[in-house]
């Protein structure tokens, strides 16, 4: 699902009313029944809601909402928030049709025209919408603010008044703080970016059908990952296979202290189905690996606490491998630096960098050069940052992820809410699963073993990314179903991972 900017959003309205065709306001019509029709199944009809709506097309969509709550019997009133001098064409259409329906419109010029907000109440927020390109002034500024102290439950039309959807607010940008958002057609950018999180509360999409050949033909680098689409990547097995056809992964991690992070990441890349895995783990991990994995084959180092990539146990060179996975617990010595060193130059197939192998490649960038192509690189905000640098908002930070992807030929799973996964050409797909359940150790080496498991079985590196992050967020959704996300462990998300 594509991600569209502004001017593109307009102009798909505006595509849709010539090719369908539709007026205008019967488009702004078909808008408002998809959120009544969706408010109508959250809240029950005692719930008085007062619903605030600007002078433009968003305020419009709340003079249509309030019309059709009222012909179900809602208990509504309207505040027309006076903030320009004047309005659209589409406001005035439906602020005729509403009060032939109802005398209780009220308008907002002064602080003591905003109405006391209780928390019994429901507050649908119709004020300003994505067209926004200004900071909230004046009685707007003044009227969100009221909106924010009350205890009333919020719900946007479209976006957050005042929030921006596809640039950087400022500082100090009064923004309304909704319980829920709810978007029409596709998703704004603005509604899954970190910093915006308490503009946006709980989202929702409704489809109003838009012109879909507009949207398909529209250029984006970005997308938003559902889970249809991410199912349609699952390759279904061949009667007639075995253990070879999955592929054979090596996975170098561990130190002292840290053995955790490598039998966890272990057991995930034998739950997302590789053929064959052996774990190369200092001599001090040898018997956790055998006892905690018997599926997996070990290669102890020579050295007894951390990794140098040298063994006394016979095997195939790791070149050999369908694919590596490199990082989890695996420390930053130097003698950990100079296996990297040595062993990058001597891979071609993509391999998976997590953890300490990060920040071992943030510390000596010149490493950065020896990537196999398109290996799949799985940092956190912060390792993300020492790969490049601190940024000034979530916007920055996605122009560098961007670029970090193409100019290193690499995909990049930045993790976090919608982990964001960048490709090489420069697109950008944000992920539709997941839960703050998995904020807690080891759920990142769990991630590292689903995208070895899917490399090793043939998967292109933007599949297996796309398809791994999308398992292993839907694996914490189902155990914050059955449990709850506080306390959710890593392990937890290996017995929920499904493939099916």
């Amino acid at each position: 699902m594509k991600i569209l900017n502004v001017d593109q959003i307009r102009a798909l309205d505006q595509a849709t009313v010539q090719h369908e065709p539709i007026a205008p306001i019967n488009l702004m019509e078909r808008a408002a029944l998809s959120f009544v029709n969706w408010f109508a199944d959250q809240f029950p009809h005692s719930s008085p809601t007062k619903i605030f709506c600007g002078l433009g097309n968003n305020g419009g969509d709340g003079l249509a909402i309030a019309r059709l709550l009222l012909e179900r019997e809602y208990p509504v009133e309207v505040f027309v928030v006076r903030h320009a001098p004047r309005e659209s064409d589409d406001f005035m259409h439906n602020h005729r049709r509403l009060k032939l329906v109802t005398d209780k419109i009220r308008y907002i010029e002064q602080v003591q025209d905003i109405p006391t907000l209780r928390h019994n109440e429901i507050v649908i927020d119709a004020i300003l919408g994505s067209g926004a390109s200004r900071p909230a002034e004046g009685i707007v500024k003044t009227t969100i603010e009221a909106i924010n102290r009350a205890p009333a439950t919020v719900v946007s039309v479209d976006i957050a008044s005042g929030l921006y959807a596809d640039k950087p607010n400022e500082p100090g940008d009064i923004i309304i703080e909704p319980d829920y958002t709810l978007t029409f057609q596709l998703p704004k950018l603005a509604l899954l970016l970190p910093k915006n999180g308490r503009y946006v509360g709980e989202w929702h999409m409704l489809d109003i059908q838009l012109h879909k050949r507009f949207i398909d033909q529209a250029p984006t680098p970005y997308y938003f990952t559902q889970p249809h689409e991410a199912r349609l990547l699952l390759r279904k097995r061949d009667r007639f296979s075995n253990k070879g056809t999955f592929g054979h992964a090596l996975l170098l991690a561990g130190s002292y202290g840290k053995m955790g992070a490598a039998v966890l990441s272990a057991r995930a890349c034998l739950r997302a189905g590789v053929g064959l895995l052996t774990v190369q783990v200092p001599r001090c991990g040898y018997d956790i690996l055998q006892i905690a994995v018997p599926e997996a084959m070990c290669r102890p180092d020579t050295h007894e606490t951390v990794l140098t990539g040298q063994t006394a146990v016979d095997g195939p060179e790791p070149a050999a491998y369908t694919t590596v996975g490199i990082g989890p617990g695996l420390g930053k010595a130097p003698e950990t630096l100079a296996m990297l060193r040595t062993l990058l130059p001597t891979l071609a197939k993509p391999i998976v960098v997590d953890a300490d192998a990060l920040n071992l490649l943030a510390e000596n960038r010149d490493l950065l050069k020896k990537l196999p192509p398109n290996s799949i690189l799985t940092p956190h905000p912060k390792e993300f940052e020492r790969l490049t640098q601190a940024w000034a908002n979530d916007y920055e930070k996605l122009d560098l992820l961007r670029d970090f992807a193409q100019k290193n030929r690499v995909v990049v799973v930045l993790k976090g809410a919608y982990s964001a996964v960048a490709t090489p050409n420069g697109e950008v797909h944000f992920n539709a699963t997941g839960n703050p359940g998995l904020s807690t150790g080891g759920t990142g080496d769990v991630l590292t073993g689903i995208l070895m498991a899917l490399l090793a079985q043939g998967y292109d590196a933007v599949e297996a990314a796309v398809l791994g992050v999308y398992a292993h967020g839907l694996a914490g959704d189902r155990v914050a179903e059955q449990r709850g996300p506080i306390g959710m462990t890593a392990s937890d998300v290996i017995d929920a991972l499904r493939w099916h």
